[in-house]
Order: C-alpha cells, then sequence, then structure tokens
C-alpha cells in the first residue's frame, strides 16, 4: 500500500494518512460488529457479508486514480473487513471440537497471506493484484456458504466491552505498543527495500513470503507440539519483536531482511494464538478478538503516522529506532499480565 499511495501522492505524510486510513475504519468495524456478534449468537452472517462487501471494496481499488479516491476505498476496506474477522475468529474457535487443532484452523490466516503475497508478486502489478484480491473473496464467500450455521450463546450483559478492557489492560496496551511499532516499519519498509536496496516488486514479495510462511508453520505447531500457556505465548511474541527490527535496521541488502521477516512470523503466530486464546477462554468470544483486532487497527493508524513523521524529517533507519524502543516498553508492560 505505500508504494500504490507513493503513485498517487509524493507526500509522505499523505502516504501515512491513506495507509492508517484502512485501519482506522477497521477499528470502529471490529468493536461494533464483534459486539453485535455476540448479541444475535450467530457468526456466519457477519462472515458472508464481509467477504462480499470485501469483495466490493478490494475492487474498487483498481479505480483509484487519485488519493481521494484511494482513501475512500481503504476506509471502505476498513470497514469491510472489520465485519468479519471477530465473528471468524469466534467462529473457529467455537467450531473445534478439540481446542487446541483450533491453531492449526486459524494458521490458514497466515497461509492466505502467503497465497496472496505470491500472487502479487507474480501479478508484478500494482493494480491487477486487487481484482485479484476481489477474486479470492468471492471464492471464500463461495466456501462459507457450506459452513454449518453454529448457534452460540446470546450475550446481552451491559458494560461487558469496559469490562473486557479493564480486565485485560496490560495485555491491550503491550500490544498496543508492540504494533505501532511494527505498523510504523510496515509502512516504510517497502519503500526502503526499493529505494535504498534496490528491490523490485517481485522480491519484496519473497521478503514477505518468508514471514507468513513462518507464522503457518509455528500456528500449527501450537496445535501438537507448543504446549505452553498462552499468556507465555503472548509475552514470547511481544518480547522477541524487538530483534526483529534491532536487525533490519543493519541490513544492507534486500534478501538479508528475509530471516528477520521470518522471526517476524514466528514472533505473530504466538501473539496472535496466544492473545486471542486467552481472551476467548475468559471473556465474550467475538467481542474480546473483535477488541483485540482493533487494538491492532488502532495501532496501525498511530504507527503509519508517526513513521511518516519520522521519516520526513530523518532516515528510513530512525523508524526502526523508534519501533525497538516502544516494543520494550510493551514487553515490559506485558510482564504484568497474570497467567490465569
Amino acid at each position: 500500500m505505500p508504494i500504490i499511495a507513493k503513485e498517487v501522492t509524493g507526500s509522505l505524510f499523505e502516504i501515512g494518512i491513506i495507509v492508517a486510513s484502512f485501519s482506522f475504519a477497521q477499528i470502529l468495524s471490529e468493536i461494533y460488529f464483534g459486539r453485535i456478534s455476540d448479541k444475535k449468537g450467530t457468526r456466519l452472517l457477519f462472515i458472508r457479508a464481509g467477504f462480499l462487501a470485501c469483495a466490493i471494496t478490494f475492487g474498487l481499488h483498481y479505480f483509484a486514480n487519485d488519493a481521494l479516491f484511494l482513501l475512500l476505498a481503504r476506509i471502505g476496506a476498513g470497514i469491510a473487513t472489520g465485519l468479519m474477522i471477530p465473528a471468524m475468529i469466534a467462529y473457529a474457535y467455537e467450531a473445534g471440537k478439540e481446542k487446541a487443532k483450533v491453531a492449526s484452523v486459524i494458521s490458514f490466516q497466515a497461509l492466505g497471506w502467503l497465497v496472496g503475497i505470491v500472487a502479487a508478486g507474480i501479478a508484478n502489478d500494482e493494480k491487477l493484484i486487487f481484482l485479484i484480491s476481489a477474486a479470492f473473496f468471492l471464492a471464500g464467500l463461495a466456501v462459507s456458504t457450506k459452513l454449518p450455521n453454529i448457534v452460540s450463546k446470546k450475550i446481552l450483559e451491559p458494560g461487558t466491552m469496559k469490562k473486557i478492557i479493564s480486565k485485560n489492560r496490560f495485555l491491550f496496551l503491550s500490544l498496543l505498543m508492540r504494533h505501532i511499532g511494527a505498523a510504523s516499519v510496515w509502512t516504510i519498509l517497502p519503500l526502503m527495500l526499493m529505494e535504498r536496496l534496490g528491490a523490485q516488486l517481485y522480491e519484496i514479495s519473497i521478503v514477505y513470503v518468508a514471514n507468513t510462511l513462518t507464522a503457518f508453520v509455528i500456528m500449527n505447531l501450537m496445535a501438537s507440539k507448543i504446549k505452553i500457556k498462552n499468556v507465555t505465548k503472548f509475552k514470547i511474541g511481544i518480547g522477541l519483536t524487538t530483534f526483529v527490527f534491532i536487525g533490519l535496521s543493519q541490513i544492507t541488502e534486500w534478501w538479508m531482511a528475509m530471516p528477520f521477516m521470518s522471526l517476524v512470523g514466528a514472533t505473530w503466530a504466538f501473539l496472535f494464538i496466544g492473545g486471542n486464546f486467552h481472551l476467548m477462554e475468559n471473556n465474550p468470544k467475538s467481542t474480546s478478538t473483535g477488541i483485540f483486532s482493533s487494538t491492532l487497527s488502532i495501532a496501525s493508524v498511530i504507527g503509519p503516522i508517526i513513521a511518516g513523521s519520522i521519516a520526513f524529517y530523518f532516515e528510513y533507519v530512525f523508524v526502526m529506532y523508534f519501533a525497538i524502543a516502544i516494543i520494550i516498553c510493551g514487553f515490559l508492560i506485558s510482564l504484568k499480565i497474570k497467567t490465569r
């Protein structure tokens, strides 16, 4: 998205706003529809509506030839993805008779990222990738018609969201700080790889494949081999992210980013599975995972704006230094999360 945004505007600040707009819309969408999903007790309605809305809004990116159109398309896509994500995670958790295997099911999120990145690299066209994206969403909609309609217990208690946030404040705060650092780096990393290290679009795809492939493998191992507490998984994911950006700040060739992107895939697997499972075991599922996703979205609003500001006044590497500092703070906060 930073590369695409740069084609319609030369301002790094405006690029940051365009990148952040998606997550800003997603924040409100995930919180609202996650809560409604728990109230209704049905997930498939939100999943199918999300697939359809995503197909439309992502397809509209193909026609975005100016900054305003691209901004509106990003906002629409943020609303559409927020409609389905909390319901989909909760559905996977509730449908799994063996909870350990649910991690394997959720790992297909990472596999989907991998396939999408490979498709983008093969297409090697910033416009065509959105038509491919829309086609995948329509395929997902078709597959979702075969899913059984699982009706969960309706949750109607007032003040539920406030209780969840208060109870899990250290988890959400540490997640927020970690992802602010990560989102700031993801805003400038493709630009850094292309402008400073001479990477082509397909080479950037190769770098990102290392991330998603590792996440897929680690999430599947959590279903059978990695037997540690969910809170511990989350803390490991937060803490190890620091070493990712220490490494990325030192690379001198584009391919050197691959081992560090592989490491970030592992950290993502640990914090995503650990954090979401801990929340779903102890809170209303769709609402708590909606807050988890919204926290990521809030960070994805703040991070690009910070990255754009730092990159405007300093070198790209200073964004890495910022990420390292804020993630260390996030890890220290995560140590306060209670195991039970």
